[in-house]
């Protein structure tokens, strides 16, 4: 009995021993495995001595003033200069932005990473995924906004309606569009509209628009002189761009006639004034030919007229 009761105790202590020893071969590995991770870690990066943290600061700030600098002189020059310059002025701030700003990147990467093709991958990997949970909606905006600077949906002076939003283009950046509506209200939009929603472009880069401005006249009228009348409306206007057509339309209605002019304004950027100068002597024109406007909204006829439920009286 007692040499059992011995066996048992040493057969124990051996256990405890080689657990003991396990435990310490876990514990090194361990430690070797988070060395291994920090000592890669570490390669991607220059050694902290070696970093130009001087050169960084220098190209950072540069870069900047440059992007503020374009964003303000560009647009300041394009105002006042010949109107045929303004659109290709303002179209290529977000062209040189973008190459200032990934001029800069390639500039300051090499001073802080140990550039390789290997850590290359594996930073842009891992760099992807993070962007990809952590800042989905904020990245689509970016690349919305790159792909935006070579597709050019949409550049600065553009007039544009996106989601019922519509005014000029003042800036394109890397993340929205900021554009000035007619109520002298600035909208930002993300440039990830860009993936899913339509965009009307009243002009793509062009120097004017159409302008349409409606005229709603009763049935009983000689539609021959309204229509001369408007025509000549639109060609003597202080507005209007004479290497554009100019067209009257009109288009029968059960209330009435409604005309329209179609012409375009030498300068975009009054093309409020122009529709306001049609409207105004577009009335005048059609009082001289002895017609009359229609007055208050269509009536509703047959089985548009509204129905009463007398069901419950």
């Amino acid at each position: 009995m007692i040499f059992y009761a011995f066996n048992g105790i040493a057969n124990a202590a051996g256990s405890a021993e080689m657990t003991a020893g396990n435990m310490s071969k876990a514990g090194k590995s361990a430690g070797d495995a988070l060395r291994e991770g920090q000592a890669k870690f570490s390669r991607f990066f220059n050694d902290i001595q070696d970093i130009p943290f001087v050169e960084i600061v220098l190209i950072v700030v540069g870069t900047w003033a440059a992007i503020v600098f374009i964003q303000r002189a560009v647009p300041f020059v394009a105002e006042r200069g010949p109107s045929q310059l303004r659109m290709y002025l303002l179209g290529a701030v977000p062209i040189t932005r973008l190459i200032l700003l990934v001029s800069a990147t390639i500039a300051i990467v090499p001073l802080v990473f140990d550039v390789s093709v290997q850590n290359f991958f594996v930073v842009a990997g891992a760099t992807s995924v993070a962007i990809g949970f952590a800042f989905k909606d904020y990245a689509s905006s970016l690349i919305a906004g790159v792909v935006a600077v070579f597709e050019r949906p949409y550049r600065p002076g553009d007039w544009v309606e996106i989601e019922g939003d519509y005014g000029e283009i003042v800036t394109v950046g890397m993340r929205a569009l900021r554009i000035r509506t007619p109520s002298d209200d600035i909208v930002t939009i993300p440039n990830d509209n860009f993936w899913t929603s339509n965009i009307k472009n009243s002009n793509d880069g062009a120097q004017t628009l159409m302008c349409v401005a409606d005229f709603y006249v009763r049935p009983d009228h000689d539609a021959v002189q309204v229509r001369q009348g408007l025509r000549m409306v639109a060609m003597t206007s202080c507005y209007l761009e004479f290497d554009k057509p100019v067209a009257v339309m009109l288009e029968e209605e059960p209330w009435g006639t409604h005309y329209k002019i179609k012409a375009y304004p030498f300068d975009m950027r009054d093309q409020f004034r122009f529709i306001s100068d049609l409207t105004v002597r577009g009335k005048q024109a059609i009082l001289h030919a002895g017609a009359m406007p229609v007055s208050g909204l269509p009536v509703p006829v047959g089985s548009d007229l509204p129905r009463t439920d007398v069901s419950g009286l």
